[in-house]
């Protein structure tokens, strides 16, 4: 059975949140975070220009070239990169970026598809950001759950924040707990860490005081009983709550929870939250 996790001293519970939030905070208006982005560029093989990029951008079954003009240069890896340049084929969720002056240029797969996406410091989005609101952190959301292993991954295709894109996982397995008395699961997808998982969903506040096409929780990896922690005070918006230039994916559908989440973030101002 599914108990909720106590804690004894609020004080250090609290804390221990606001460093997370903080932290979260920190990232996403790093100089070069999500918010510092200015253009969402889709690659063919027509030759493209941007205006927030040096070069002439395309790409083909060999992957994505740049030319740089004359008197340009970018540098990819530590090494100035002048004339042309090929980035190769990229991994899908993966890429490389490239410097030009104070700016990244993000070149990246998503959905199948290449990009460039530039990042520029002065970007109107970061310079004004003021951070994110987020509902007090509450240990009744820090909850006792039980992973199960899915006998094989299962290829769970799910739409994202960017009209006709889709992104494909491999769900390892789901994250069973109850809320009130009620059971309720998670199709769980891979983590950024060994053995760790990533969880998308919605909930009955989504769209209402959190942002309403996903967000995110992290979950470390499952003791050997399977035991996890779902604490959803640390449930994150992901950068397409802040912006239309990300390519975010979307929950898949059995992770619609049809309770209200009064936890974690809630719709960024830049979105119209409060």
């Amino acid at each position: 059975m599914t108990t909720q996790v106590t804690t004894t001293d609020l004080q250090t519970f609290t804390q221990d949140w606001l460093n997370w939030y903080r932290a979260q905070e920190e990232r996403l208006a790093d100089p070069h975070g999500f918010l510092a982005i200015t253009g969402l560029h889709w690659l063919d093989d027509r030759p493209q220009r941007f205006p927030d990029a040096p070069g002439t951008w395309s790409t083909d079954a060999d992957g994505v070239t740049v030319l740089v003009d004359e008197g340009e240069e970018l540098v990819v890896e530590g090494i100035p990169v002048r004339g042309e340049h090929h980035f190769g084929v990229l991994p899908e969720r993966g890429g490389v970026n490239a410097v030009w002056g104070n700016a990244d240029i993000e070149v990246a797969k998503r959905g199948g598809r290449d990009i460039v996406r530039p990042r520029h410091p002065d970007a109107p989005l970061r310079t004004a950001f003021a951070g994110t609101p987020a509902y007090a952190p509450d240990p009744r959301w820090a909850l006792t759950g039980r992973y199960v292993a899915f006998d094989e991954p299962r290829p769970t295709t799910v739409g994202a924040a960017v009209e006709g894109l889709e992104h494909v996982y491999d769900a390892p397995g789901r994250i069973e707990f109850e809320l009130d008395g009620r059971p309720l699961a998670l199709t769980a997808f891979p983590g950024r860490t060994p053995g760790g998982l990533t969880v998308l969903f919605t909930d009955a506040t989504s769209g209402v005081t959190t942002y309403a096409a996903n967000r995110v929780l992290t979950v470390e990896a499952p003791a050997a009983d399977g035991t996890v922690v779902l604490d959803f005070n640390r449930a994150t918006n992901l950068p397409c709550a802040y912006t239309d230039l990300a390519t975010c994916p979307l929950p898949p559908t059995e992770n619609r929870l049809p309770v209200a989440i009064e936890a974690g973030q809630k719709i960024p101002r830049e979105r119209g939250g409060a």
